[in-house]
């Protein structure tokens, strides 16, 4: 077994176990932390059907960025959906045998690499070039812009530019997955893509992509118009209120 393909299962052992515990981490303390208001962005829904009904709308449509610029939506939305579309393409290398409708998509993941680079390639240019956008802009922001950026440019370079071996990668995993390590091909774009989504997996519970589980826990959003109809009592409150 060449050294290449250990350090590159211990990498993705380590940036795995980091991004699971970090990520779990980080979603424990957004349910522990109270909200003590009862702050609903309105006009709101006044039922917790109604809210289920937002909530999906948000995540799924993005329904509070279309009111609210549609050159950020399309953008935004266009990397998202494609993003689903890219990682669910990808669980090919985590199966055997691959799943009938995971093997369907496997054309459509290819076109939606495409549209994810030019989503994350419209965000950007967003931040560069939008005045007000810019001034608010961190270093992190444009960092964290350029490693997905990275990411979606190196595997459509292995698809259309220098041709990886797919088994042999799809191998690795799987026996990665069993703690047998198989070798990797020796591509230089394929470790850096490796590299890039080992570095994404080790940043996320750290950066602003939390908000991808951090939208379900928002008060704004997840709590009912309802102060008339039942008054609302953080649990600390609660539990002050039985002590006393």
């Amino acid at each position: 077994m060449d050294m290449t393909s250990i350090l590159f299962a211990i990498l993705f052992y380590f940036a795995t176990l980091l991004f699971v515990v970090g990520l779990l981490y980080r979603i424990n303390t957004y349910a522990r932390t109270p909200a003590p208001l009862k702050i609903p962005t309105t006009p709101a829904p006044t039922s917790k059907a109604g809210v289920a009904l937002r909530m999906a709308r948000e995540v799924v449509l993005f329904e509070s960025l279309f009111k609210a610029n549609l050159w950020t939506w399309s953008m935004g939305w266009l990397f998202h959906a494609s993003l689903v579309l890219v990682l669910l393409r990808h669980l090919r290398y985590f199966t055997e045998p691959v799943w009938g409708w995971v093997a369907f998509i496997q054309p459509f993941g290819v076109y939606a690499g495409l549209t994810m680079l030019l989503g994350l390639c419209g965000l950007w240019v967003r931040r560069l070039f939008v005045e007000r956008i810019r001034y608010i802009s961190t270093p992190s922001d444009h960092l964290m812009l350029v490693l997905l950026i990275g990411i979606a440019a190196s595997g459509l370079s292995m698809k259309f530019v220098a041709h990886t071996d797919v088994i042999a990668v799809k191998n690795f995993f799987l026996g990665w997955m069993q703690f047998g390590i198989q070798p990797l091909p020796a591509d230089v774009p394929l470790y850096l893509h490796l590299i890039m989504v080992a570095s994404l997996l080790v940043i996320f519970p750290i950066s602003k992509l939390l908000h991808a589980p951090g939208v379900f826990f928002s008060p704004s959003r997840n709590q009912a118009d309802n102060p008339r109809e039942k008054r609302h009592i953080a649990a600390w409150a609660q539990q002050l209120e039985s002590e006393s």
